[in-house]
């Protein structure tokens, strides 16, 4: 018998190989964070300005004492308000670029309109390469080197900050706004061009619906982005926010800095309380989904005759053309004769490029790299582990975390869960939009005051202010998960620890690694800015030439720090790939 057991018995599978592409690229992981803290001295002499702590006192006590004057207080409100006026004449435009480039750059269009399809089965367009490789370059250039482009053409003109938030985020709206067109079931869209409707008609009708949430969800995202982007622009002279804050903390006014600060803060803690209760109603609960763009199916939508849906949207066409009116841009501009020479005489004087600092760029290049690496690493160990606290079914009642009535004798017992969990929630969400409203460049300017200068600070200060965003992005992760798998745990016996490391971090942890890859992308970009106020790395020498018109040089920066990004970009996306 026992022979017969033997012979029908099956083989057991292979323990799966250590080394695979996932393990490879782990220790890919770790030799580049060791680079990365070797490059920024962080083992070799001092690092620390003793001197520089007596301010960094100064700017903490002010926080308790913040300037109220009626004068300060009204100038507050006029620079919000141009804060935010910049943010939505951007965001509209690079909308509207998005949606136009998207369509263009996505797979599924150029598919549709040059009929190669055969069955199901698709050939990829060549002009559909060609379209996304043009819109790789504008979106490679980060948002401040447009702004100090465009002052050298337009002049102080609220036409620069605009031009500079649209462009960029443009083209990186067109990128998620075609990788969403590409992702969305396509069933419709076949069975009406079968029908012989016009691919333009056949997405308006087919496609374009069932991507709208993910489209509007994404739109909300980039809108809070370019109130954080206009904040910065203000440091150059745009005005606004970025621009007060910048000469408060130049001035060691901390008082008065305090009170753009909390301007800054609160500006940011609106939009984000608007935009999470405005898509929750829609049923598009997260900002943005990126699994890798494995968008889930969504939860609960209202109805959009909804009055709090219909205000918003009333009040969003309101605050557009009132946006629009307010910055008096002049538009003019665009297409006058002097505005074509200035171009002219720009492109004329940067070519041929100017080769001779090549040794000095790839010094360069390697110190912004390793900066970028520093900053992920802070920004993404910081943002997994204060995510968790920040999402609203962790250890609230009926939470992750939660142990259930059984394990409340009482109802005070029950009274001191709930409060201890919102109290940990509020004051963790709280944190992650302080350290995200404060704009990266005025973060480099604190660490500086202990840190003596390079690549160190901007890292902590590019690392602090991603952690801000990641935490909050992860933190909506956590509360739109599945809670099937973690319900059946729980009803087999399980603890709260067991459910969290069986269920809840094995589905949340792909996706999180997914977002700190997409803010790679965005913080090799902001780079620039830490660079403005002395950080180092391609950003610094930037600025240099652009003050100097040294225009040869700097297309020769520029096509570095464009092929930089692409290099990073390849490398964040062959990662994700090993994800799915």
């Amino acid at each position: 018998m026992r022979r017969n057991l033997n012979h029908l018995s099956y083989p057991l599978p292979h323990r799966p190989s250590l080394l695979n592409v996932r393990s490879l690229w782990s220790l890919v992981l770790v030799a580049s964070l060791v680079w990365s803290l070797h490059t920024a001295g962080l083992f070799q002499g001092d690092l620390i300005n003793q001197g520089g702590w007596t301010l960094v006192l100064r700017f903490l006590a002010a926080a308790i004492h913040p300037e109220l004057s009626a004068e300060l207080l009204k100038l507050t409100l006029e620079a919000s308000l141009k804060t935010l006026a910049y943010a939505v004449c951007g965001t509209a435009l690079s909308v509207l670029i998005g949606l136009v480039g998207g369509v263009l750059s996505s797979e599924v269009w150029w598919q549709s309109v040059l009929a190669v399809s055969r069955g199901t089965t698709y050939r990829t367009p060549t002009y559909w390469l060609v379209v996304r490789a043009v819109l790789a370059i504008p979106r490679a250039i980060h948002e401040l080197i447009w702004a100090l482009f465009f002052v050298n053409i337009f002049g102080l003109d609220p036409l620069v900050a605009i031009l500079a938030i649209a462009i960029p985020f443009g083209a990186i709206t067109a990128k998620v706004f075609s990788e969403i067109l590409d992702e969305t079931p396509r069933q419709a869209l076949l069975a009406h061009l079968n029908s012989g409707v016009p691919p333009l008609n056949a997405f308006i009708y087919s496609l374009i619906p069932q991507a709208f949430l993910n489209l509007l969800s994404y739109s909300f995202y980039r809108f809070e982005c370019s109130i954080r982007s206009a904040a910065v622009l203000g440091i150059i002279g745009a005005g606004g926010l970025g621009y007060e804050l910048f000469l408060s903390l130049q001035s060691l006014r901390y008082e008065q800095m305090w009170t753009f600060l909390i301007a800054l803060i609160l500006l940011s803690g609106i939009t984000d309380f608007w935009s999470a209760m405005l898509r929750r109603r829609l049923g598009a609960p997260s900002r943005l989904d990126l699994n890798v763009l494995n968008l889930q199916e969504r939860k609960n939508p209202v109805s959009q005759t909804d009055p709090v849906v219909k205000g918003s949207f009333l009040g969003g066409i309101v605050l557009i053309l009132f946006s629009f009116w307010y910055v008096q841009a002049d538009y003019s501009k665009l297409w006058a004769s002097r505005t074509a020479q200035l171009l002219a005489g720009v492109v004329q004087d940067a070519f041929p490029p100017d080769g001779s600092q090549l040794s000095q760029l790839f010094t360069l290049s390697l110190q912004t790299l390793a900066m970028s690496i520093l900053a992920m690493a802070v920004a993404g160990l910081g943002g997994i582990l204060l995510s968790f606290p920040a999402a609203s079914n962790f250890l609230l009642p009926g939470g992750i975390f939660d142990r259930g009535k059984s394990a409340q004798p009482s109802f005070f017992r029950g009274d001191l869960n709930r409060w201890w969990g919102t109290s940990v929630l509020v004051c963790t969400r709280f944190l992650l939009l302080f350290v995200r409203a404060v704009p990266e460049p005025i973060w480099a300017l604190i660490f500086l005051f202990v840190l003596f200068p390079g690549i160190l600070p901007g890292a902590i200060a590019l690392g602090l202010h991603n952690l801000g965003i990641l935490g909050r992005l992860m933190a909506e992760v956590t509360e739109n998960l599945d809670e099937r798998p973690m319900r059946s745990l729980k009803a087999l016996g399980a603890t709260s620890p067991q459910v969290f490391l069986y269920s809840v971090l094995p589905l949340t942890l792909p996706r999180f690694i997914a977002y700190i890859l997409y803010r790679w992308e965005v913080c090799i970009r902001a780079t620039v800015i830490v660079g403005l106020v002395g950080a180092g790395g391609l950003g610094r020498l930037l600025t240099e030439q652009l003050s100097s018109f040294d225009y040869k040089g700097l297309l020769t920066t520029l096509i570095v720090f464009i092929a930089l990004t692409f290099l990073v970009d390849l490398i964040s996306a062959s990662v994700r790939r090993t994800l799915r």
